[in-house]
């Protein structure tokens, strides 16, 4: 009873029909999700962009899993005395039991797209001294070479995407700050 998820994309380049898309969920062993990633010889054709793609709707479909898991708790009503259906129980149960088989096994596809763009780029890499994360809401200027207009346009769409995705974010740890601050009201109400 797998379902993919939506992906961003269309098939992409390089992945043969044998081969889950991208946005597709994988199951199976670390050696079967290895198998699931194109042969190493079509690896040194794909480019680490490519992969890093990959990576990023392994990781939105993280957290739309996430998501799922904490509205499945959320849905489950605490035993109050009141009893409720065995089988309900059990139903929500095993969701959230193949759920977190599901986001254990999308954490290692990603370990593994991780692994393979660190093998492909391991000449490119300079460690930061320190790693100073995005606060402000407005975009500090940094003086470039005249692009082309396709280019300057890309970077536009993608700078947006990004604040709409921070946007998301941001809701959904609210929504999660929530849902731990209803939990715990119940717990304090129970004592």
């Amino acid at each position: 009873a797998m379902t993919a998820l939506p992906s961003a994309g269309t098939r992409m380049p390089g992945l043969s029909p044998q081969h889950p898309q991208p946005g597709q969920l994988t199951q199976g062993t670390p050696a079967q999700l290895q198998s699931a990633l194109p042969p190493q010889a079509a690896m040194r054709e794909i480019s680490p962009v490519f992969l890093c793609r990959i990576g990023q709707e392994t990781v939105q479909d993280i957290v739309m899993r996430t998501m799922e898991i904490f509205q499945i708790t959320r849905a489950t009503q605490l035993p109050n005395g009141v009893t409720q259906s065995h089988a309900v129980y059990q139903e929500r149960f095993n969701k959230l039991q193949e759920h977190l088989r599901q986001l254990a096994l999308l954490f290692r596809k990603l370990r593994l797209l991780y692994e393979r763009c660190m093998e492909m780029t391991s000449d490119l890499h300079e460690t930061p001294s320190e790693l100073i994360p995005y606060t402000s809401a407005e975009v500090s200027i940094v003086p470039v070479e005249p692009c082309s207009i396709a280019v300057t346009q890309e970077r536009q769409e993608i700078s947006e995407k990004v604040k709409q995705k921070n946007q998301e974010m941001k809701v959904l740890m609210d929504q999660m700050r929530n849902l731990l601050w209803d939990i715990n009201a119940m717990l304090t109400l129970r004592k």
